[in-house]
């Protein structure tokens, strides 16, 4: 009788231990598991939303890749080169392009700025071959805003091929650009056949 109530009491032991060992190893991988799964879940779902607009975007990437920037940023050198050189002629105005210009001075922070880009991208597209748009970010080149005074922006100076520029400072909309080219610029009066 003793042998066998120690037989079965070490038995029971043995299957409590046993349980209790593998319970806590199942506790622990559960613990261990669970905030793994949680962060699968969540690395999932990230993956999912990047994927679904990621392929909005990469349409619109698409879009924006196809439209050929015409708008040229140059700097004060290039200014020099292209346009005037100031340093050699202080204070006459030669023109030194072979077609008449637009010149949009901006800064990357100043919102008229941006609202004025497409519009002047739209300009040099449709005067493409009759006339040069440049742009020039008055917060790196401070020396170039310097020599035109710019005081507000956006400015645009608008150079043609004989005779002195025009600054217009401030935004406008694209009919009056397209009005100052014409006339000014190319020197059209009927402002009803504005690009062709």
């Amino acid at each position: 009788m003793n042998f066998s109530f120690w037989f079965w009491f070490t038995k029971i032991i043995k299957k409590m231990i046993f349980k209790r060992f593998i319970y806590s190893k199942m506790i622990s991988l559960q613990h261990k598991i669970k905030p793994n799964m949680k962060k699968i879940a969540i690395f999932s779902l990230i993956i999912i939303a990047l994927a679904a607009c990621g392929s909005k975007n990469s349409n619109n990437e698409n879009v924006k890749m196809a439209k050929v920037t015409v708008v040229k940023q140059i700097s004060a050198a290039e200014f020099r080169n292209l346009i005037m050189d100031y340093e050699q002629n202080p204070k006459t105005w030669i023109f030194k392009g072979e077609r008449p210009c637009v010149v949009d001075f901006y800064a990357d922070w100043c919102r008229p700025c941006k609202m004025i880009a497409p519009i002047m991208e739209e300009l040099a597209q449709e005067y493409q071959g009759k006339i040069d748009f440049y742009k020039v970010n008055t917060d790196k080149e401070q020396e170039l805003s310097g020599v035109f005074e710019i005081q507000s922006i956006p400015a645009i100076l608008f150079c043609p091929k004989q005779g002195k520029p025009a600054m217009q400072a401030g935004a406008m909309q694209k009919a009056d650009y397209q009005k100052i080219i014409n006339e000014f610029l190319l020197g059209i009066k009927d402002s009803t056949n504005v690009t062709k």
